[in-house]
Parts: structure tokens; C-alpha cells; sequence
């Protein structure tokens, strides 16, 4: 069994937001497996699934994105998994929008939900696949002021909503290929710069 969490916000009025693509990869993956993700357990909603011949739990934190971390562990506790188990997916105001990267470890650089994960386990050293949500390079696109709350916390716009749609597929294949190749190869597939040059330590 693997746990594949993605971080978001609970409630209608954060569901297409740019703080929510974590939620929004992981109901990707769910209508890929073809599962509802509507059971609650470990402070979550979950499914389990099979994802590339392998069993999986699914799961969005009910506990609001600053602590996401206590979903995370109870998650962990209940299913008896050691961290390396664990795949989460969220989003990143340091990448643009449209892209991903793919770590085995990390800091939380300014993101509230991997800070919680981070400090409640003890840990930097799990697997994140990181969704681009900040400005593309090649668009002029709305203002992302300092810190990005305002951002992060309001409705896409549809083209916005277009690009994302796309690159959740990209976040269901990574996970897949984490599971089936390790990670190191999802990185060297997926962590691309604009311009197509690998970058596997982004």
C-alpha cells in the first residue's frame, strides 16, 4: 500500500483555486482509477484505489492546509507506513503554471501545508510532486503580489483552469511512475524547464 495525499482546502469556495491543485491532482488520479474519493478516515477524505498494479490510498486532508501534517500522520499510523510511502502532491508559486517538478526531498520554501508535514513527522525526506501554479514566463497573466495568499486563495480564471487541466495528467502519470520506476526516473522525465532542458534536482 502506498498513500498518495494531495494538500488543499476544505469547502466549494476554495475548490478551483491555485492552493487547491493538490486536491485537484488527486480527484485527477481518482477518475483515472475510476473510484470516488468520499470515504473519511486519518482526518481525510480517501479511496482506495489501484494506480499501475498497485494499491493506493487517496486522500485530500480535511484539516485545512496549515495542518495538513495531521492528516498526514494519522494517515501514516493508521495504515503503518514508514514516510517513504507517502507521494504528496500540491501546489508551487515558484513554478509556472503548466509545469512540475518531482523531489524526494525538500524544504517547505514558504508553503504552509508542506511546513506541516514536514514539522509534525520530522521529516523533509518524502516524495512531493510539486504543480506549477505561478505566472508563466511567456504571458503577461494577473499579478501575483508578495507572498501570493490573495492569489493562491481566489478563483482561476478559465484559461488559467485550461493550462491546469493539462498538467493534472501530467501529476497522475508521475505518481505513476514514481510507483512503477522510482523516482528518480520521474524526475529526470518530468522535471523539465521552459525550453525543454532536463533539471532533475528542481
Amino acid at each position: 500500500m502506498k498513500l498518495i495525499v494531495g494538500l488543499g482546502n476544505p469547502g466549494i469556495e476554495y475548490q478551483f483555486t491555485p492552493h487547491n491543485a493538490g486536491f485537484l491532482a488527486i480527484d485527477r488520479i481518482a477518475e483515472r482509477c475510476g473510484v470516488m474519493v468520499a470515504n473519511r478516515r486519518g482526518r481525510a477524505v480517501t479511496a482506495k484505489a489501484v494506480l499501475a498494479g498497485q494499491e493506493v490510498l487517496l486522500a485530500k486532508p480535511e484539516t485545512f492546509m496549515n495542518l495538513s501534517g495531521l492528516s498526514a500522520q494519522a494517515l501514516l499510523k493508521e495504515l503503518d507506513l514508514p514516510v517513504s510511502q507517502m507521494i504528496v502532491l500540491y501546489d508551487e508559486l515558484a513554478i509556472p503554471l503548466g509545469q512540475i517538478r518531482v523531489r524526494e526531498r525538500g524544504s517547505a520554501g514558504g508553503h504552509n501545508g508542506v511546513k506541516s508535514i514536514s514539522g509534525v513527522l520530522g521529516t523533509e525526506e518524502w516524495i512531493r510532486v510539486r504543480i506549477g501554479v505561478g505566472k508563466q514566463p511567456t504571458t503577461t497573466g494577473r499579478e501575483i503580489k508578495a507572498g501570493g495568499t490573495s492569489y493562491l486563495l481566489a478563483p482561476m480564471r478559465k484559461m488559467e483552469l485550461g493550462v491546469l487541466d493539462e498538467v493534472l495528467d501530467d501529476a497522475a502519470r508521475a505518481v505513476e511512475m514514481i510507483l512503477t520506476q522510482g523516482v528518480a526516473k520521474a524526475m529526470n522525465e518530468f522535471n523539465r524547464r521552459v525550453g525543454g532542458d532536463a533539471d532533475p534536482k528542481a
